[in-house]
This record gives structure tokens, sequence and C-alpha cells, in this order.
């Protein structure tokens, strides 16, 4: 267990952000293994692990714009669903 509030270790600019992302506490447990000793380890690694994603700043996105390409097979696209709406009107005759 990890208490970000009273943690020394980080500035106030990761604590917002552990605080906003994990909680005022950040928790692991481990029952995978019979030992305790090893149960303790699994446990400090899944809480360093924890921390550290909780502190990972997401990268920025880079805007992009549409390929030719694609915009042209996207307006292609939209002709052809066009073109079959219209085949399924009914005939437009003077009755």
């Amino acid at each position: 267990m990890f208490d970000v509030e009273a943690s020394r270790a980080l500035d106030e600019r990761q604590k917002d952000r552990l605080l906003a992302r994990q909680g005022p506490t950040v928790v692991a447990v481990s029952q995978d293994s019979r030992g305790q000793a090893r149960n303790r380890e699994l446990a400090l690694r899944r809480l360093a692990e924890k921390i550290a994603a909780g502190l990972a700043e997401p990268r920025r996105r880079r805007p992009t714009r549409p390929t030719r390409a694609s915009r042209e097979r996207r307006l292609e696209e939209k002709r052809r669903a066009g073109e079959r709406k219209r085949t399924r009107r009914p005939p437009s005759g003077g009755y």
C-alpha cells in the first residue's frame, strides 16, 4: 500500500496526477505464490508498475489529414451507396 499524499518522493505535480488517476492510496496484492517473500516481491513489483502507469503522461496526438486516396475511396463509396439507393426507388412512371 502506497500513500500518495504522505509521499516525500513525489513532487506536487506527480501527486496531483496520481491522485486523479489512482486515488489517495495505491494498493497491490499478490497471492500467486505459496511463499510470503515471493508474494511480497510480486506485490512490490505490481505496486511499482501501478505507480509508473499512473505517472506516465499520454503521448500528444499528432493531427493528420486523410490521404488523397482515402478521400477518393470515401467519395466513390458514397456514390455507390447513392446509386444503390436510387435503384431501390419505385419507378417514377406517370400512371
